[in-house]
C-alpha cells in the first residue's frame, strides 16, 4: 500500500507541466498553432526515379549504305538545331546514284523544253518515270531528291530535329556499315523518368496526374504518362513514367532523382496533425495542444496512417482544439530541460 501511493505521487511529480508563453515568445521559438479540422488526405507517395531520354525525341543517326567517313561536323555534347551537317560520307553506290539521277534530270529538262508534240508520247512518258525513279533512289540513300552537285559519291547527313549529340563512336577515315549508328541525336526540352513503386501502390497513381521531380535544389514539375502493366517478378515493382519539361537543361539521361507522386484522396474526411506535430515524450505518443488559458500542454494520442505529410489522429483529440503544427521539438526540449533541472533523469 506504501508502495502504490509513493508511486501515485511519484507518477504526479512527473507529469509534465503546461508550458505558458505569450504569442511573442511563441513567435521567437518558430512555434505556430492551428485548429483541427477534419479534411479529406491527398496522399503523396515518394519513391526514387531515374531520368533517361525521351524516346520520341531520340533519333539514331545511320547511313545506308556501305561509307566511308570524309568529314566530321559535330561532335559529342554538340547542341544542334535541325538541319544542321553532322558527318559526310563517300560511297561508290551513291555515286553511282547521283550520276544517274543528274543524266535523268537533264533528260527530263529536255523532253519539257521540246514538248509533247515534238517527241513520241512514249519517250516523254519514259523520261518521266526515269527522272521519279532516280529520284526515289537518290532518298532511299538520304539525299536530296534532286540533283545537287557533281556525282562524287559525296553526301552529308543532317539533324532531322534539333537536340543534343549524346553518342558518337566513330573516326574520320573509318568504314560504316548501312545501320550502324554514328550520332545519337536527342532532343532534351521533355525527358522521361522512371519511378519504381511497389505494384499495389503504383496502380493507385493515376495516368494523367502531376507529379513533382526534385534533383538537387530543383523542383519541376511532370505529368505521369504510362503506368506499367506489368509487374517485376524479383522486386514485385511496377514502372510508373513521368514526363518532365526539362526547363533550363536540368535533367539528363542518367540522373537519379525522388519523384513525389499523387496517389489520390482518401475516402472520408479524417482528422489528422503534420507528421512533424507528433512526438515521443517518456513513452508516449504526444501532440501539444493549447488550451483556454493559451498554455500549452503534451496530449498523449493515438494514432492512424501516415499519408503524405499528415499522420491521422484516432484518438486524444478532437475537432476544434487547437495543436501546435511547427516547434513541437522546442516544446519538448523546454520540458526535458525543466525536468533535469528538477533532478530526474528522463
Amino acid at each position: 500500500e506504501h508502495a502504490e501511493v509513493e508511486g501515485g505521487e511519484h507518477g504526479k511529480e512527473e507529469a509534465a507541466k503546461p508550458i505558458t508563453m505569450d504569442a511573442k515568445a511563441m513567435a521567437a521559438a518558430g512555434i505556430r498553432v492551428a485548429k483541427l479540422e477534419k479534411t479529406l488526405l491527398n496522399e503523396e507517395l515518394r519513391t526514387p526515379g531515374e531520368v533517361v531520354d525521351n524516346a520520341y525525341g531520340t533519333t539514331l543517326i545511320t547511313p545506308r549504305v556501305d561509307s566511308l567517313v570524309v568529314r566530321r561536323h559535330a561532335k559529342l555534347g554538340d547542341d544542334l538545331r535541325a538541319g544542321a551537317p553532322l558527318v559526310t560520307l563517300s560511297s561508290v553506290e551513291v555515286a553511282q546514284t547521283q550520276g544517274a539521277l543528274l543524266i535523268a534530270e537533264q533528260e527530263w529538262k529536255r523532253m519539257q523544253a521540246l514538248g509533247r508534240d515534238a517527241v513520241s508520247g512514249r519517250r516523254y512518258s519514259e523520261a518521266q518515270v526515269a527522272v521519279e525513279q532516280a529520284r526515289a533512289a537518290a532518298r532511299a540513300y538520304g539525299l536530296p531528291g534532286s540533283a545537287v552537285g557533281r556525282a562524287n559519291g559525296e553526301f552529308t547527313l543532317t539533324a532531322p530535329h534539333a537536340g543534343r549529340v549524346t553518342e558518337d563512336a566513330f573516326v574520320v577515315g573509318e568504314r560504316i556499315e548501312p545501320g550502324r549508328t554514328l550520332f545519337r541525336l536527342v532532343d532534351e526540352s521533355i525527358v522521361w523518368v522512371d519511378a519504381k513503386l511497389p505494384a499495389e501502390n503504383a496502380q493507385r497513381v493515376a495516368v494523367g496526374s502531376a507529379a513533382d521531380i526534385i534533383h538537387g535544389k530543383i523542383r519541376l514539375t511532370g505529368k505521369v504518362v504510362q503506368r506499367s502493366h506489368r509487374t517485376a517478378e524479383g522486386t514485385r515493382n511496377s514502372l510508373v513514367r513521368i514526363e518532365v519539361v526539362n526547363k533550363d537543361d536540368s535533367l539528363h539521361g542518367g540522373d537519379y532523382v525522388d519523384a513525389y507522386l499523387d496517389a489520390g484522396s482518401s475516402q472520408d474526411t479524417q482528422l489528422a496533425v503534420p507528421t512533424a506535430a507528433v512526438l515521443q515524450l517518456e513513452g508516449d505518443t504526444i501532440v501539444f495542444r493549447q488550451n483556454a488559458d493559451n498554455t500549452l500542454e503534451p496530449v498523449s494520442v493515438r494514432t492512424g496512417s501516415i499519408i503524405g505529410n499528415r499522420t491521422v489522429i484516432t484518438d486524444g483529440l478532437k475537432v476544434g482544439d487547437v495543436v501546435v503544427i511547427e516547434g513541437a521539438y522546442a516544446l519538448k526540449a523546454q520540458i526535458l530541460k525543466s525536468k533535469m533541472g528538477e533532478g530526474h533523469g528522463h
